[in-house]
């Protein structure tokens, strides 16, 4: 049962090398985990519906990704590997930014099934400095963060 509402994520930094991102979904855990491991849902939100082109996808332990976004007559590379994939579970991945380049964080998000058709899901992007946490932070990362999960609150609603 969906309650039509939209919020942003909560993005706190409670040590100084990691980012904590906690959004709920009104939508059930395997819609919401399909929306992040099926590229051709992926396609729809993340992003925020820039277009997005995908050079890679390769959705398994190990495998890589990298996307390409187009937003406002600029283009945005996002990277990385797959560490680890536990269906409907956890995904553990490393992410760079074309725009910070060799400034690699781990990103592990977990997926919680609230049990009355919501779902949490909480992601840690942890960095090897405080800078680049910092960094990544002023880079309108909250933007463009809260924009893809508004696409998604869309594409889950639309799938009800």
């Amino acid at each position: 049962m969906s309650t039509g509402t939209t919020t942003d994520a909560t993005i706190t930094t409670p040590v100084e090398r990691e980012i904590h991102i906690e959004r709920t979904f009104d939508a059930p855990l395997e819609r919401v985990w399909n929306a992040y491991s099926r590229i051709e849902q992926l396609v729809q939100w993340w992003g925020g519906g820039d277009r997005f082109d995908v050079e890679r996808w390769e959705f398994r332990k190990g495998g890589h990704y990298r996307f390409v976004q187009h937003s406002d007559g600029e283009v945005h590379g996002f990277e990385g590997r797959f560490r680890e994939i536990t269906p409907m579970e956890r995904i553990v991945q490393s992410f760079e930014w074309d725009g910070m380049p060799a400034h690699i964080a781990i990103d592990s998000a977990t997926f919680v099934d609230l049990g009355d058709v919501r779902t949490k899901v909480v992601t840690v992007s942890q960095y090897h400095t405080p800078q680049e946490r910092d960094g990544m932070l002023q880079s309108g990362m909250e933007t463009g963060l809260n924009a893809s999960y508004r696409a998604l609150d869309a594409l889950l609603t639309k799938g009800a």
